[in-house]
């Protein structure tokens, strides 16, 4: 159902069972899917494509021009994937020429007020509690969680299944799998119960925290500390996707 104030660009694509609330605006060639639900008020601008099964709740802005002052109009997209959950009030900007689409995965929850800045890539089942914010070019991993009012500096890259308290900022790489809280922001422990609700083994958790022990709590320098993970510990899929975090950040590690 679609209500008589909505404003829906003829160009605008809707699949089928989609329902818009009053006083919303779709814009020229976005895509809505199958049996998405938006609330009122919502402003959806050009250039996006927003998946199935996905609810925008009323006075959130999707796709809007970056708060760059590098932008000068080039044509860029916004991604939205199934099953995503955007409560009131969200702002999520399109890309720029750097990278060209900001993007956001599937399973996604992005609760109240939060912000998803320019060329941001979400990946699936990440959640971003009320007013967290990130800014340009910032990169959460599957399954990250971000607590209340947390702050990702542009540029960083959170790993897969890290949990960063509320409150807290982050302004260098977090690794995948551990809880990191305190200001500036550490390494506080493995995100064990998580890991264990999301079906990881008793033998890769109990690796990981040998990963993170000797990286955290070694007394080494990180290189030092870097290459012992490599030598010492048998090789696995989460010992290799730790090392190539590690490896491949541009900010540094907490």
């Amino acid at each position: 159902m679609i209500h008589p104030t909505a404003l829906i660009d003829p160009s605008a694509e809707l699949g089928s069972n989609v329902k818009i609330g009053p006083y919303t605006v779709v814009e020229p060639n976005v895509i809505i899917g199958n049996n998405c639900i938006i609330g009122n008020h919502v402003t959806i601008c050009s250039n996006t494509t927003i998946g199935k099964n996905c609810k925008i709740f009323h006075c959130s802005s999707i796709g809007e021009i970056p708060q760059d002052l590098k932008f000068e109009g080039e044509e860029t997209i916004t991604n939205i994937g199934d099953k995503t959950v955007i409560r009131e009030y969200v702002t999520i900007n399109r890309g720029t020429k750097a990278l060209g689409k900001t993007s956001i995965g599937s399973g996604c929850l992005l609760m109240a007020s939060t912000h998803v800045a320019h060329d941001c890539i979400l990946g699936d089942n990440v959640i971003m509690s009320n007013l967290s914010t990130l800014g340009g070019h910032v990169e959460l991993e599957d399954w990250v969680i971000l607590g209340g009012g947390v702050l990702i500096h542009q540029f960083t890259k959170i790993g897969s299944h890290a949990f960063i308290g509320g409150g807290f900022r982050a302004v260098q790489d977090v690794p995948p799998y551990i809880l990191a809280a305190e200001d500036p922001l550490e390494f506080k422990s493995v995100n064990s119960l998580g890991l264990k609700r999301r079906g990881f083994s008793l033998e890769e958790r109990k690796q990981i925290k040998k990963i993170y022990k000797i990286y955290f709590r070694s007394g080494s320098n990180r290189m030092e500390s870097l290459n012992r993970i490599i030598d010492e510990m048998d090789s696995s899929d989460v010992k290799d996707q730790i090392v190539n975090f590690i490896k491949s950040s541009q900010r540094g590690i907490i």
